[in-house]
């Protein structure tokens, strides 16, 4: 049985915001890979470590991943504490 972890991604560096991190992610684990030296890449047979599934929110990806006998980690994202502050804020001892 294929084992997967569902995820919330987090932001990159280069994003301010976090719009594109609302969506839920199933991607399976990589098995063995072999490494080629000469060419400096990364390769594997199994073709389905490089699948990611997008779903909208957590009980569907974990709906999916039962009814298809995904063996699942899921792994909850960390509540983040906004500071909201004014420009002037700044500017004040």
């Amino acid at each position: 049985m294929k084992k997967a972890k569902i995820y919330i991604p987090s932001k990159t560096a280069t994003q301010s915001g976090r719009n594109n991190s609302k969506k839920w992610v199933l991607e399976f684990f990589k098995d063995n890979s072999d490494y080629d030296h000469l060419m400096n890449w990364e390769s594997t047979t199994d073709t389905q470590s490089q699948v990611k599934l997008y779903f909208d929110d957590k009980d569907s990806a974990i709906n999916y991943a039962k009814k298809n006998n995904i063996d699942f980690d899921l792994i909850e994202s960390k509540k983040i504490k906004q500071i909201i502050k004014s420009y002037a804020d700044n500017f004040l001892s």
